[in-house]
């Protein structure tokens, strides 16, 4: 795992820091960790736990459902967008395969993108600048108006 931190974010250049994960389970407890440090030190105004689980969902995703054709790292971006925190969580997947279920009360797995959907002000799933697919989210008003 590889991690940096972007000390003077700006409008040109809102991105707060990034990390590198190999797509294996350890990865998870790693982001959560490394993510809450790099995080706090700004201050949002939104719930850091509520950003913690959130990132962990979608690398759980990543991991679980990246369809790489050779070696491959998850990586994760964090975004300071006018008030808004932006979180970005790329892999190679497909991004049509990127979808909200809506599992059985029995299911023991499919509920990440619904805890995503209803934590988060928004969230989105696309082709990714790197190739692959993004999922992101964000929480508005992480910080007040300038």
């Amino acid at each position: 795992m590889t991690y940096s931190i972007d000390r003077c974010p700006c409008e040109e250049s809102p991105r707060l820091g990034a990390m590198a994960l190999h797509p294996v389970a350890e990865s998870v407890p790693r982001a959560r960790h490394w993510f809450r440090k790099l995080l706090t030190p700004y201050r949002p105004n939104c719930s850091v736990d509520d950003c913690v689980l959130l990132l962990s969902e979608l690398v759980t995703n990543a991991v679980v459902h990246g369809t790489p054709d050779g070696p491959w790292l998850v990586q994760v971006e964090w975004f300071r967008v006018g008030t808004s925190l932006l979180v970005e969580v790329h892999n190679p997947g497909l991004p049509e395969s990127v979808r909200l279920r809506r599992p059985d009360a029995d299911d023991a797995h499919g509920r990440g993108l619904l805890l995503v959907a209803s934590l988060a002000d928004s969230w989105h799933s696309g082709p990714g600048r790197f190739g692959g697919t993004v999922v992101s989210f964000r929480m508005a008003g992480a910080w007040s108006a300038p």
